[in-house]
């Protein structure tokens, strides 16, 4: 193993080690003692933690065995070791934290709230490396695998809804499923966050005659670059050129003041850029 190979395995695995704990302080702190029904086999680790006071780490643990063995199967070995090694550092975490972590009580919206930060952060920084913790995850790529036109995020979806609809009924309430929805959304937003960026960067596709000066203007007044793409119009058979141009939000009304200032007839299209990697953006892990 080269040094760049171990400073990365390093790396990931304090992003995992960091990931798992801040996922199972959401758990103890706040989805356990609140009786709230989130997602997935940690949900249902949850609820059978509720009905047998069973630790949810080794729940969530054994769970997930046939699950990996069926991923070793049909997935293969390679994708099998990082998720089996994740899922160990999960359901340890999940156990340890449980006996130091205090319990939150009050404000059940404010549990939900919490609980998903802290989860959604914990599995971005999983995610991030390219990791997965395991559980609906795996069940749902191997249903795509054996049904291609089954999307991954459908298969998924419903998984979570039956772990969600299963634990309103053990806790005997309504409003944990519905807490549980919020819980789900933060999550959602803080991992999508982590992974795609926080959506102010915007992508502009400027249509000039006058590609050189306005590139140059470009670079000469904002930090960002350009890229020009030659291109030819349908209707007039004239050639012209497409500047690619990407940039953070706050960036974009003055790229378009310069743009119009050097060609006032120049066509420009600007939309949502949702992960910008590379120099001045998202470097990768």
């Amino acid at each position: 193993m080269n040094k760049t190979k171990a400073i990365e395995l390093l790396r990931n695995n304090g992003l995992w080690v960091v990931g798992c704990v801040l996922y199972s302080i959401g758990v103890n702190c706040f989805s356990v003692p609140n009786n709230i029904a989130q997602s997935g086999v940690t949900g249902i680790a949850v609820i059978l933690n509720h009905l047998f006071d069973v630790p949810v780490g080794t729940v969530n643990f054994a769970l997930n065995i046939p699950l990996l063995i069926l991923m070793m199967i049909y997935l293969g070995k390679q994708l099998v070791a990082r998720t089996l090694w994740v899922t160990i550092l999960l359901s340890t975490a999940l156990d340890v934290v449980a006996i130091f972590a205090p319990e939150y009580t009050g404000d059940k919206i404010l549990a939900a709230l919490f609980c998903g930060l802290f989860q959604g952060a914990g599995l971005g920084l999983i995610m991030i490396t390219g990791a997965t913790s395991g559980g609906t995850d795996i069940v749902a790529r191997l249903a795509h695998k054996r049904w291609p036109h089954i999307t991954v995020g459908s298969v998924v979806l419903v998984a979570d809804a039956m772990v969600v609809t299963a634990g309103m009924f053990v806790f005997g309430s309504i409003e944990s499923g519905l807490y549980a929805i919020i819980l789900i959304y933060v999550s959602t937003k803080v991992i999508d966050s982590m992974i795609y960026g926080t959506g102010n960067g915007k992508m502009l596709m400027i249509v000039s005659e006058k590609a050189d000066e306005v590139s140059k203007a470009i670079v000469n007044s904002s930090p960002r670059g350009v890229s020009i793409i030659p291109a030819v119009g349908a209707y007039t058979g004239n050639s012209k050129n497409i500047l690619l141009c990407v940039a953070r939000k706050h960036e974009i009304s003055g790229i378009i003041k310069t743009v119009k200032s050097v060609d006032d007839k120049t066509f420009i299209i600007v939309s949502e850029a949702n992960e910008i990697l590379g120099k001045g953006f998202k470097k990768t892990i």
